[in-house]
């Protein structure tokens, strides 16, 4: 576990000083309209670029039953979120801004959609918001215990829903994982579009 903190606290880090770029190039341009292309880093991704590092590897249970592991996706680009069914509008926007992208690429693209809320996220409850957002079948619904979400949450420096809504928020984010299985671009609330998370996708298959 010791070795393992130098690297957490870096992603940490990174996913903050992610979030504030995000900030920044909000408030600099202009608003614009659904459709347009989103405005690019110097990276030439939408998202935050990040220094390919291994994504964490964990085996979780989706809403199917199957064990389910970032190691079982190499060769794809896949999206890692972390939601509830029970966290409200921040978590139903997440959720459907993926289903956008999806829906702009017109292919299957691996989601995983990981829990923060595990004793919330009940079976009834999680069916209930995939065919809210219009995403069952599409994604895999990652549960498991809190103690092997603890080591994901921890690894993306996500705050589960149980430390407050509002702290949940604060830390909520999309990353994308590319075909070796190494986190590449972040996505903030702020940059969040399924026009921007298509785009990244795309340039990283």
């Amino acid at each position: 576990m010791t070795r393992r903190r130098p690297r957490l606290i870096a992603l940490a880090a990174v996913a903050l000083a992610a979030l504030a770029v995000a900030l920044v190039l909000l408030l600099a341009q202009p608003s614009g309209h659904r459709g347009e292309a989103p405005p690019l880093g110097s990276s030439g991704f939408a998202g935050a670029a990040l220094p390919g590092m291994p994504a964490a590897n964990f085996v979780l249970t989706d809403q199917s039953g199957r064990r389910v592991s970032p190691a079982t996706l190499r060769g794809q680009v896949a999206v890692l979120a972390f939601v509830s069914s029970t966290c409200g509008p921040a978590c139903t926007l997440i959720a459907q801004q993926i289903r956008g992208a999806l829906d702009e690429l017109g292919r299957a693209v691996p989601v995983l959609l990981v829990t923060v809320d595990p004793a919330g996220d009940t079976p009834a409850r999680v069916q209930r918001f995939l065919a809210q957002v219009s995403l069952t079948g599409r994604v895999h619904y990652l549960t498991g215990t809190p103690a092997e979400l603890r080591p994901v949450w921890r690894a993306y420096a996500i705050e589960p829903l149980s430390s407050g809504r509002s702290a949940y928020e604060r830390s909520a984010v999309v990353v994308l994982l590319d075909r070796s299985g190494r986190a590449r671009v972040l996505f903030g609330p702020e940059q969040l579009t399924p026009e921007a998370l298509a785009h990244d996708i795309r340039k990283l298959s």
